[in-house]
Order: C-alpha cells, then sequence, then structure tokens
C-alpha cells in the first residue's frame, strides 16, 4: 500500500541528498513490490522539463531510500518516443538518487542470449532520431561528457555477483545494446544487419536514460532482461507483443529478486568517478551562464549551482 501522496514543483532537495543518498530503480511498475520496502509514499513530481513518465515511488529498503519509477507509466500507456528522458532522470536527480539499475526487456541478436536470460551490457550503439532530446545542456551552458564506457563499472560489478546468486537463468556480464526508436519491432532485414555488426541485444528505452543519468552524475548500469530474438531466427516466431509480456511477467519476478540482492551492497557514498563526470564536461565559463538556465539546470549541476 501506497501510505502518503507528497506534491512538489521542481524539488530539490540538497541537503536530504548529501545526507543519505538514493538509489533509484527505473523498470515496470510492480518492481517496488519488493518484500521488506517500508515507508511507500508517493511523489508527483514537476520539472523544468515537464513531467516523469508517472509518479514517483520511494520507499525504505535495508536503511537505504529508494525510489521507483515505472518507465512507461502504471498499465504501460506510454510508447517509447512518448517517453520523457530529460523529465524522469531530472526527477529522480531532484529527490536525491545518485545510482540508477535499469531494468528493461530487450531482444536477443545472438544465439548464445535466450530468452529470460539477463545479460548486463556495458556498451550502446544507437540508432534514434531523437538525440536532441538526450541532454539537459543547451541554452547557453554548453557540456560534453565523457561517454566512452556509458555504463557504471562499479554498479555493473555488483549487478553480476547478485545475478549469478539469484537467478535461475544464464546471466552474461558484458554487451552491446543498440537502441533502435520503436514502437514497431525490427525488419528482418534490420536485424540480421545489427547481428552481423556484432550487437548483443535490441530495445527502445535505454541508450537516452544512460546518456541522461551521466550528464547528472548518477551512476547507471542497465539490466537487460531478454524476452525474445527479435525476428532473426527464422525457426523462432517473429517477437510479437503477446511474446514480450509472457516473458515479462517471469522476468519481473526475477528483477525483483535480483533488486534485493543488490540494492544493500550499493555503497553509502557517492565517490564513484559517474559521480564527478561535470568536472572535465562543462564548457561554458561559469561567469557566463544564464541565470535561466542555471535555475532550470540546478538538481543536475549540484553544487556548482550555487
Amino acid at each position: 500500500m501506497v501510505a502518503a501522496l507528497r506534491l512538489s514543483r521542481y524539488a530539490f532537495f540538497p541537503m536530504e541528498s548529501a545526507e543519505n543518498p538514493a538509489v533509484g530503480i527505473i523498470g515496470g511498475s510492480g518492481l517496488y513490490e519488493i518484500d521488506g520496502i517500508e515507508n511507500i509514499e508517493e511523489h508527483e513530481i514537476s520539472t523544468p522539463f515537464g513531467s516523469p513518465s508517472d509518479a514517483i515511488i520511494g520507499g525504505e529498503y535495508a536503511g537505504r531510500r529508494v525510489f521507483f519509477l515505472p518507465r512507461h507509466a502504471r498499465g504501460h500507456r506510454l510508447l517509447p518516443h512518448e517517453l520523457n528522458h530529460r523529465a524522469n532522470i531530472y526527477a529522480l536527480r531532484s529527490l536525491g538518487v545518485r545510482w540508477i539499475i535499469a531494468v528493461t526487456a530487450v531482444g536477443s541478436l545472438q544465439d548464445e542470449y535466450q530468452p529470460r536470460d539477463i545479460l548486463l551490457p556495458d556498451q550502446f550503439f544507437d540508432r534514434t532520431s531523437r538525440r536532441p532530446e538526450h541532454t539537459f545542456f543547451g541554452e547557453g551552458i554548453v557540456a560534453h561528457i565523457a561517454f566512452g564506457d556509458p555504463i557504471s563499472t562499479n554498479l555493473r560489478a555488483i549487478l553480476y555477483e547478485c545475478a549469478k546468486e539469484v537467478h535461475d537463468r544464464s546471466v552474461h556480464d558484458g554487451g552491446t545494446y543498440v537502441n533502435m526508436d520503436g514502437p514497431a519491432f525490427s525488419t528482418r532485414a534490420e536485424s540480421n544487419t545489427n547481428r552481423k555488426l556484432g550487437f548483443d541485444v535490441i530495445g527502445m528505452t535505454n541508450l537516452a536514460e544512460a546518456k541522461l543519468a551521466r550528464e547528472a552524475e548518477i551512476a547507471l548500469a542497465t539490466v537487460a532482461m531478454v524476452t525474445d530474438y527479435d525476428c532473426w531466427k527464422v525457426e523462432e516466431e517473429p517477437v510479437t507483443a503477446e511474446t514480450v509480456i509472457g516473458h515479462l511477467m517471469a522476468n519481473a519476478e526475477a528483477a525483483k529478486r535480483l533488486l534485493a540482492a543488490a540494492i544493500p551492497k550499493v555503497p553509502m557514498t557517492p565517490d564513484w568517478p559517474e559521480h564527478r563526470t561535470l568536472d572535465g564536461a562543462l564548457v561554458t565559463d561559469r561567469s557566463l551562464w544564464p541565470s535561466a538556465t542555471l535555475e532550470k539546470l540546478k538538481a543536475v549541476l549540484g553544487d556548482r549551482a550555487f
């Protein structure tokens, strides 16, 4: 049960964030139903970039503040291209989130990744068309983040060790996630091209989350739950929404077991490389930052905004 409703506008809680930095979970709407979650509240957040996908579910688990965001809204009401990634990441950062575990459904592009396996990607390939929406910066403040290693190595290592312990299928450490637009699934020509290029799994949402998390100095790692073989494997039925949903229901239970094991192992202090990304990324001199843009980016800029 959700115990309370809190409303906030352009929220940013620097003192609360510094004292008890939080872990964020992006995924399906039922992921917060982990045994042991306490003090559950809903947070309606308004951001300078609009509204996130849904209310954010906050609570406490194993002594940690955790926030759960249903990526496609409860009831799966948003298509991939309708997601407001900037609002989603901004809202989590404003609540003090410094680590994100992104749970996502993917299609397999290689024989060795079978439905209900878990793959923890370490690379992305961008086939999206909405890249201007995948940055917080502009309007007088320029930043170019380093993104050669787009996934947090430390967080991925925690997830790998935990997944091996709790998941009853194969767990694969590393691989390339190719991000397409959707909402239609791939053509067979596209699927075979992605295979020949050496990509491992395909999805429609996660790259933008990783880019924006890096700009917001949040360490992010992805739990890619394999649901199908896309459409390249002609001896298998081509991917359908019905196929994906069937495997998603089973994967949701696996994801909850993994989250329950991993959250307590996330450190209390945000001192990984991802947590100071902007130190070497901001180009525009501080004296030239427009006041309106500075106000807009307070949650992203952190202590640099003051």
